[in-house]
């Protein structure tokens, strides 16, 4: 079975409240490989099988407005007794099955399914015959626990104390033009996002473009992106200021068009004594209206087929990453303050599976696109999150029969809510509303014990 038909395939089983119509949405095997991989399959039937903990930690992400207990009723996750009976399972019993599984499993079918999904995606629309993909971080909140603080952190604050939260930071690949991860890494939120981001470069494919913000301005970056024989190129912001990178005009290809030779920084130097002393790189002047003009640098240098106009408006399309991290963190979460998970072993693993649901909302949105004959990003993730969160629950109580007309219903009703096309942004960001009058409650210190 196709990847794309396998997440539409919830139908296949033959019980209408079965968790086989749920778990088709990804192919049991690759489950079974990624439990295998990770030495965490069952070995013993329980009540909650390893498999079905996998699709438990999916649906807490999926199915965010129900507790963890009524994730687990509704996908019908508990094994039934050989009579037939309907098993309860208590909170404790859910807990014990999440640390029994662990973060591995869900970390590999993350990896298996975005290396299957997000390619093909990518290829599907390329750009000069290059697939676009843009790389960058973000925080998530997570639950204000003491082992959560010991391990993730908390973001210092202007006054002095830490923030609200603590916070692990993420950072991710992403197949822009049609919103799917095709590779993530997170960290405690100490961790640099050029350090998480260095197990990411290597799963960018041949012939690929990946779009990066200042943050990413890297001299020995530039050098390990730097690969002609797999046709992997990189366009990136020019930092500006004491921190930016020491470099000279060597050839003008027009009006803020040149080829430029980069040198590494004193301390770049002490620090990857290997690195070539200089690097030639391409440097486009991009001036939008409202905005000021700032430089970028790329490692494609032929203006004939990359002209320069092309490439400032293709660095716009890096805003696509911001506006994933929108609908991963504001309309995925519902706008929680933070995860559920109380421990980071389990913090951990609920992150892979907001990614693996999120992943899953946008596959079908590909699906549904060529119906509309518009771009996946034309379509709503907020519409089609919360019409497939009724799909899902309405298909408990529908026959298998008309499962597949339900379906194709789905994705026409998709294909219906395009969003208007994208209008360039005019003026800077500002903050409309005020904050909150009232007092903060600031993070409370635990006294010593008194002898």
């Amino acid at each position: 079975m196709e990847v794309g038909e396998a997440i539409l395939a919830l139908g296949a089983g033959e019980r209408p409240a079965s968790f086989d119509q749920f778990s088709a949405a990804i192919d049991p095997q690759w489950i079974a490989d990624a439990l295998a991989a990770t030495d965490t399959a069952s070995v013993r039937r329980r009540k909650l099988p390893a498999e079905h903990v996998v699709w438990l930690v999916i649906g807490m992400s999926l199915l965010r407005d129900r507790s963890i207990a009524q994730v687990v009723h509704h996908l019908d996750l508990v094994v039934p007794t050989p009579s037939g009976v309907r098993r309860r399972v208590t909170n404790a019993a859910i807990v014990q099955a999440r640390d029994q599984l662990g973060a591995a499993p869900l970390a590999a079918l993350f990896t298996q399914t975005a290396q299957a999904w997000a390619p093909p995606a990518a290829a599907a629309d390329r750009w000069h015959g290059l697939a676009v993909y843009g790389l960058d971080g973000t925080t998530l909140r997570v639950a204000d626990t003491p082992e959560n603080v010991a391990y993730f952190g908390r973001p210092s604050s202007r006054h002095g104390e830490g923030a609200g939260y603590p916070q692990l930071r993420l950072v991710t690949l992403l197949a822009l033009r049609a919103h799917l991860l095709a590779a993530a890494a997170f960290g405690p939120y100490r961790t640099s996002e050029l350090a998480l981001a260095t197990p990411v470069w290597a799963t960018l494919p041949e012939h690929a473009l990946v779009i990066l913000d200042r943050g990413f301005c890297c001299y020995a970056l530039f050098h390990t992106l730097a690969s002609p024989d797999r046709d992997r190129h990189w366009v990136v912001r020019a930092r500006s200021g004491p921190t930016a990178l020491t470099q000279a005009v060597v050839q003008r290809f027009g009006p803020g068009d040149a080829l430029v030779e980069l040198r590494p920084s004193p301390a770049t130097r002490a620090k990857h004594p290997d690195l070539p002393p200089t690097l030639r790189v391409r440097a486009v002047r991009v001036q939008c209206r409202g905005f000021r003009p700032y430089w970028v640098f790329t490692s494609l240098r032929n203006p004939a087929t990359h002209p320069a106009a092309d490439l400032a408006a293709l660095y716009h399309e890096r805003w696509e990453l911001e506006l994933a991290f929108d609908e991963l963190k504001t309309h995925t979460c519902e706008r929680v303050e933070a995860l559920r998970s109380k421990a980071p072993a389990r913090v951990e693993q609920e992150v892979w599976g907001l990614l693996l649901a999120y992943n899953l909302v946008r596959l079908v949105m590909s699906r549904a696109a060529p119906r509309a004959r518009v771009p996946p990003v034309r379509l709503s993730y907020r519409y089609a999150l919360l019409a497939v969160r009724a799909f899902w629950h309405a298909a408990w109580d529908t026959s298998p029969g008309t499962l597949p007309r339900r379906l194709e219903a789905l994705l026409d009703e998709l294909a219906l809510f395009v969003l208007p096309e994208r209008r360039p942004r005019r003026y800077p960001r500002a903050v409309k509303i005020k904050m909150s009058h009232y007092p903060r409650n600031r993070p409370h210190r635990r006294r010593s014990p008194t002898k």
